[in-house]
């Protein structure tokens, strides 16, 4: 039965308007003859003075028109899936490359890819690499314990007495503010020459080591020189080793003094802030210097830590949380009369970078108040540490307390939980200077094996909040040989430029005594460590021989990911290590999320300790603990992966195989899709052939045979890669003239099968591609991508369009296509906040791909990928007329205006008014209401085919980005001699791709839509489908995320910090966009337009009332007013106090202060969901209600959607997002105003700011997942001399730097939050 048609409200012809007034057309006679009428939309409120109103676009009356029925729509379904595969199989080729295959089949081989042994080999051989490291690890080790034992010491040794290469020699000299160049350094600096090694990245000198010492550290103490003294045996054991094994990259010797030796020299990467980097803060040192650690860390809050000595706990806190890695626990809590937790977490939790970061925030909100009770602080403590139901380092226990004195010593406490066995080990550290007695304080230190510090100023908080890793390492020394194991990092930066290394540590001990018969010493010397680069990992993998969708991974003890293709840190930040889990690298399934939901309830237990779900509640999990575990394994699973592009998810099979890398923390796993388990091997051995099918990627031949691109893939040792396929290519053929495909120095796998791979695609060329007609098929290229490495593009002049990957194995289309079956549409892509494609020259294309699939003796592989690439605007129109009634475009519609019939989508029904631009030189213009941006779209005049194209949007209440404004007069008027343009509007009829992105439409003005989201084209719609279970949505967190710093107020080329908007000409929602600077480029001010109309919100960005203008630099008066004094304040606690509490991350190229951090980010894929069948639907909103069909065509990966046009706006529904986040790191809210001056800057282009850091970090630490820690602990050893348990700083800070930071003190100036680890967030001065 047919469904009637709906209106909403009367029909009514407009009245008759004056000039410039909206006008009615009146009903047009014909097919498209009334359905409905328009309302009349509002009139434009218009930017310039000139441009008046637009003529009214009504709409003819009644509609004779009925929404078709179900089975008219399942033919128009039919019609459009055989279109699509008569295509395919025509100019695809995929039968016909079969063919060809088969035809060569004496020119390949097929291999088998088996896991077991796959995995086992490559875990051999990383064994091998590794244990090479262990070995001069070891050689190190013994070396330093010797050359310090014979060493005697020095105590009237001098500078001068020392030579060495100082590695930051050289950026101090260039610093006219250096301490060193200010005051003369004596010591005798070593002048090198340094050669490129692309090794190590950098410039190096392989004769000599290299000396860091930390800035705040004395460089002439007596203890640094004597250290210098005896670590400079060490530089013939560098070179020695690298003799041995010259893969050897960065040899470092961490001492516990601060002093970093290591080679090869190179030149240190100081940033150009002050360096505090310190190699015991190093992740690596951290842990080889210790056994695990539970620690709770006890500030107290009482009224008199207020002001200054507060701010000295606060950011002696966060340093001391630096201080933990990822196989620590820790917890914090505030205390006076009572204690509490700082933050949410109520015990112990990992101490990883986003637990860290919390802690960090909460320990600035603490405020001072009350009386101090140090037994509610122990008891707390105390309480977390006997807390044996939750998850823990289980080794080394210890409490941090932070006060600024007390007379209590709390022995009762003491006595109750920790004595006589002194299990768990208490610092206090008094903070601040004051008169009170301290003694108390080092009694609680002495009395429980601990260690008494005192913090008087900003210049000691960093050393003394880590010297207690000294009193860690006593039982490890003691241990001797039974601690000396190697134990292997997490993935870090590193930071000499190396990149994403792992490095192998050992402990180097003190075996010196004082004496014949004295107690041996007990303190740590330092660590040694030597870096392998995940890149040299890597090449011990198969590289192509996997498929485009094969890989090999590995995850260490915490369930960290060392090697993934999804391990893609955005930062390059070396002070956190890069802690990607296996969990969050996989895409989680909807399986995964019900167990945590559950929280190990409904038969999912949880394992001992509560350290994770039991594995057999969900795969990933078990995989994940088997190979934390040290066990093999194999499990085929149907699970979620995430597109290249990350736009797109699919569901697929994979087999999963892990077995562990023996003598280390790592296990290695292979992920293999049943389709990869065998490949082709080319055996190209005639010589002759070799030759044919290599002409065929001379440029010469693109012509005749179609363009070549070749993946930029490693095929010879002196291939010179480049970004630029064509110079790629062309360097590959002049080395070929030099080689034979069968050089040693090539790869031969790789060169052969490129080789056979574009012979084979020549043929398909030939036989099927170059006698066909690709214009009659409105077709724009055809193309076939294949294992070996051949992308090849016909006809020739195609590929200046073609932006695909020419890595088959990075594209998106050749991996997704290997994954699904059938036809794989691929729309371009397109960003909301970006202008709309330029449908110019018919350039505009969507790519259709299909895997080619052999089946060869009873093995199936799927060597290539063919496809084709759809002209848009044709196949629009082609698409109109095979969902319709007709047969061809010609065909006039059998029904006439008085009779019934069913709607298609090649009804006509609306028409587009033509308009004359009056401007110095008329411009004839059409204008089109494009409803779903709340717009009008003025195109060129079809009939005017000498005026250049012109396109440009004119919102409602603005007319930004009009084609010819300027400073000449404009107006808009009818053309009388101009007669109506038809367009479709009837009927909504579109494609829709799995991820829910535009394909096709039969809407004119949505054609440059193509590739967004269809919720940013009809919402109201998507979220329908999306309802009715059409797509499934899909959230994850890229925990790898890069968020920039909010950008300054400013845009375009206007200077930075002095254009303003006034907020009386602001807002696009009152009519004007005024004062904008006349530089700035169009497509800004565009997007600004765009951002409003798709209704983003559009909020102001207060400036800091302390920025001030030209004026005020010109007003005397100003320069004594208290908001100058304030900014230079600023300005001098930006650039020396903030540079104190957190050192800055190796300097990358260009702008530090832009520089990118880390952060997360939340994702939001949408995919098909359970519908397959043709389905009928309406979406109810009263009087705008619409009816709607939707049915997936087979053998695609499309939706076909017929749905009633919108008939007006009162049914709004929230807005499905298909994008990342975006993350910008929101500003500090400024302060009040001095005066009531009010600015505003310009809208940010960002519409929101910085989420919260992921899923709440509350709620996940109380479901931990599985770890290890190291299998041995060396926390206790009974001949341990506890009598040195007090004192100060180690070694006098730089006097320069201490004496700069306390006169900031002394100004009060207040803290920078220590928490916000974002080094970059925006300043305002």
């Amino acid at each position: 039965m047919a469904v009637p048609a709906r209106t909403c409200g009367a029909s009514r012809p407009g009245p008759a308007r004056t000039a410039f007034l909206w006008h009615d057309r009146g009903p047009r006679p014909g097919p498209g003859a009334g359905r409905r009428v328009a309302r009349p939309p509002r009139p434009l409120s218009l930017l310039l003075p000139p441009l008046l109103l637009l003529p009214l676009l009504a709409a003819p009356g009644a509609s004779a028109y009925s929404f078709p029925q179900q089975h008219t729509m399942q033919h128009w379904a039919r019609r459009l899936e055989q279109e699509i595969d008569g295509v395919m199989r025509i100019f695809g080729g995929v039968q016909q490359l079969r063919e060809i295959y088969k035809d060569n089949r004496n020119l390949f081989e097929v291999q088998e890819n088996e896991p077991q042994k796959l995995v086992e080999k490559v875990a051999g051989d990383i064994e091998s690499l590794l244990d090479r490291k262990v070995q001069a690890l070891k050689r190190l080790a013994d070396a330093a314990e010797n050359f310090q034992k014979a060493h005697r010491w020095q105590d009237n040794i001098k500078e001068e007495d020392i030579i060495y290469y100082d590695a930051k020699a050289d950026a101090e000299l260039d610093d006219p503010e250096s301490e060193d160049v200010e005051k003369g350094s004596k010591a005798s600096t070593l002048r090198l020459d340094f050669i490129e090694d692309s090794n190590f990245k950098n410039k190096v000198n392989y004769s000599y080591t290299a000396v860091q010492i930390p800035t705040d550290i004395y460089k002439g103490s007596t203890v640094i020189l004597n250290e210098l003294n005896w670590t400079e045996a060490l530089e013939n054991v560098f070179i020695e080793n690298r003799r041995q094994d010259p893969t050897l990259l960065w040899q470092v010797f961490g001492s516990a003094t601060g002093v970093t030796r290591y080679y090869p020299a190179t030149p240190w990467r100081a940033p150009k802030k002050i360096d505090l980097y310190d190699v015991r803060r190093r992740p690596w040192y951290i842990q080889g210097a210790s056994s695990p650690k539970d620690m709770v860390i006890i500030v107290d809050v009482s009224g008199s830590v207020s002001g200054l000595t507060l701010k000295l706990m606060k950011t002696s806190v966060c340093e001391m949380l630096d201080t933990l890695s990822d196989d620590d626990y820790v917890n914090v809590a505030s205390f006076n009369e009572k204690a509490q937790p700082v933050s949410c977490f109520t015990h112990l939790v990992q101490a990883n970078v986003r637990n860290k970061k919390v802690f960090k925030e909460a320990v600035q909100g603490m405020v001072a108040k009350g009386t101090t009770g140090y037994k509610a602080g122990f008891e707390y403590a105390f309480d977390q540490l006997q807390n044996s139901n939750i998850t823990r380092a289980n080794c080394n226990k210890m409490i941090m307390m932070f006060t600024d004195g007390g007379e209590d010593r709390v022995q009762d406490v003491f006595e109750k939980y920790n004595w006589p066995n002194r299990t768990v080990r208490v610092f206090t550290f008094s903070v601040g200077q004051h008169n009170y007695d301290v003694t108390p304080l080092q009694w609680m230190a002495c009395a429980n094996k601990g260690y008494y510090f005192e913090i008087p100023s900003i210049g000691a908080i960093r050393i003394n909040t880590q010297e207690y890793l000294d009193v860690l390492g006593r039982p490890m020394v003691l241990a001797g040989k039974e601690a000396k194991q190697v134990q292997w990092t997490n993935v870090y930066e590193d930071a000499l430029g190396l990149g994403l290394v792992v490095t192998g540590t050992l402990p180097v001990f003190n075996l010196t005594q004082d004496g014949p018969g004295e107690k041996k010493n007990q303190l740590i010397l330092g660590v040694m460590g030597i870096d392998v680069a995940l890149n040299d990992i890597k090449r011990l993998t198969p590289n192509y021989t996997l498929g485009a969708n094969g890989y090999v991974f590995a995850i260490d003890l915490n369930g960290y990911v060392l090697l993934h293709p999804n391990l893609k840190p955005q930062t390059t930040n070396f002070r956190e290590p890069v802690t990607l889990d296996f969990l969050d690298a996989e895409l989680e399934d909807e399986n995964k999320e019900e167990v945590r939901r559950r929280g190990g309830g409904m038969g999912c237990t949880q394992s001992r300790g509560g350290q994770g779900t039991h594995p057999s509640c969900l795969w990933p999990f078990q995989i994940r603990r088997s190979m934390i575990d040290g066990n093999k394994g194999h499990k085929q699973i149907r699970t979620l992966v995430k597109s290249l592009d990350e736009r797109y998810i699919d569901e697929v099979m994979r087999n999963y195989t892990w077995v562990p890398i023996r003598s280390t923390n790592y296990s290695l796993g292979l992920v293999l899709p049943p389709y990869s388990t065998f490949y082709l091997q080319a055996n190209l051995s005639d010589q002759i052939l070799q030759v044919k099918y290599f002409e065929f990627l001379l440029p010469s031949s693109f012509e005749s045979e179609g363009h070549v691109f070749i993946a930029p893939r490693e095929y010879c040792k002196d291939l010179n890669a480049s970004d630029n396929n064509t110079e790629f290519l062309k360097n590959f053929i002049e080395l070929m003239e030099k080689v034979t495909p069968d050089s040693k120095q090539c790869n031969n796998f790789l060169l052969h099968n490129l080789i056979l791979d574009t012979g084979i695609t020549q043929q398909l060329v030939e036989r099927v591609w170059r006698d066909q007609d690709l214009n009659t098929y409105s077709l724009l290229a055809v193309f076939a991508a294949t294992d070996g490495g051949i992308t090849r593009v016909f006809p020739n002049k195609a590929a200046e369009d073609w932006t695909e990957n020419p890595e088959p194995f990075n594209a998106s289309f050749y991996r997704r296509s290997l994954d699904n079956h059938g036809y794989v549409f691929k729309p371009p892509h397109q960003d909301a906040l970006l202008r709309p494609l330029e449908l110019e020259n018919d350039t505009v294309g969507i790519l259709v791909s299909t895997a080619v699939e052999l089946s060869l003796g009873g093995r199936t592989l799927r060597p290539a990928v063919v496809g084709v690439k759809l002209d848009l605007e044709a196949w629009a129109e082609k698409f109109k007329v095979l969902a319709s009634n007709r047969t061809h475009q010609d065909q006039p519609q059998k029904c006439g205006p008085s009779s019934h019939c069913e709607m298609d989508c090649d009804v006509n029904n609306e028409v587009r008014v033509p308009l004359t631009l009056a401007y110095s030189t008329p411009r004839h213009l059409l204008a089109t209401p494009s409803p779903s941006l709340g717009q009008w779209v003025l195109t060129s005049h079809p009939d005017f085919t000498a005026l250049p194209e012109l396109r440009g949007t004119v919102p409602p209440y603005s007319t930004t980005g009009l084609p010819g404004s300027g400073e000449e007069g404009l107006g808009l008027s009818p053309s009388p001699s101009s007669s109506p343009f038809p367009i479709s509007q009837d009927l909504l009829c579109v494609l829709i791709d799995d991820g829910g992105f535009l394909v096709l439409s039969n809407q004119n003005h949505q054609w440059d839509q193509v590739g967004r989201f269809f919720s940013e084209v009809d919402a109201n719609l998507m979220l329908a489908l999306y309802n009715n279970s059409f797509y499934t949505r899909k959230e994850s967190y890229d925990y790898q995320a890069a968020c920039a710093p909010q950008p300054p107020g400013n845009l375009g080329a206007a200077p930075r910090g002095i254009f303003v908007v006034s907020p009386g000409n602001a807002w696009p929602g009152d009519g004007r966009l005024g004062d904008l600077p006349t530089d700035d480029p169009p497509h800004l001010i565009e997007k600004l337009v765009v951002t409003w109309a798709q209704g983003q919100q559009w909020e102001p960005m207060p400036l800091s009332p302390l920025q001030p203008t030209i004026a005020d630099f010109l007003n005397l008066a100003w320069w004594t007013s208290a908001a100058a004094w304030s900014l230079f304040q600023q300005l001098l606690y930006g650039l020396i106090y903030h540079s104190w509490f957190q050192a800055e991350p190796a300097e990358a190229e260009g702008n530090p202060e832009v520089r990118e951090s880390s952060c997360v980010m939340k994702q939001t894929q949408y995919y098909f969901g359970s519908v397959n069948a043709s389905y009928n639907a309406i979406i109810d909103c009263g009087n705008c209600s619409r009816l709607f069909h939707a049915q997936r065509l087979t053998n695609t990966n499309l939706l076909f959607v017929v749905a009633e046009k919108p008939l007006c706006s009162q049914c709004e529904a929230g807005r499905l997002l298909q994008k990342e986040t975006h993350c910008i790191l929101p500003a500090p809210p400024p302060a009040p105003p001095p005066a009531p001056r009010p600015l505003l800057a310009a809208a940010s282009l960002t519409p929101h700011p910085c989420p919260a850091d992921g899923p709440e970090q509350c709620e996940l630490v109380q479901r931990p997942r599985y770890r290890r820690g190291p299998h041995i602990c060396f926390d206790y050893n009974a001949t341990e001399d506890t009598s040195d348990c007090g004192r100060g700083a180690s070694f006098p800070p730089s006097l320069g730097v201490l004496v700069s930071l306390q006169l900031l003190l002394l100004l009060g100036l207040p803290p920078r939050p220590q928490p916000q680890v974002h080094a970059h967030a925006s300043r305002r001065l």
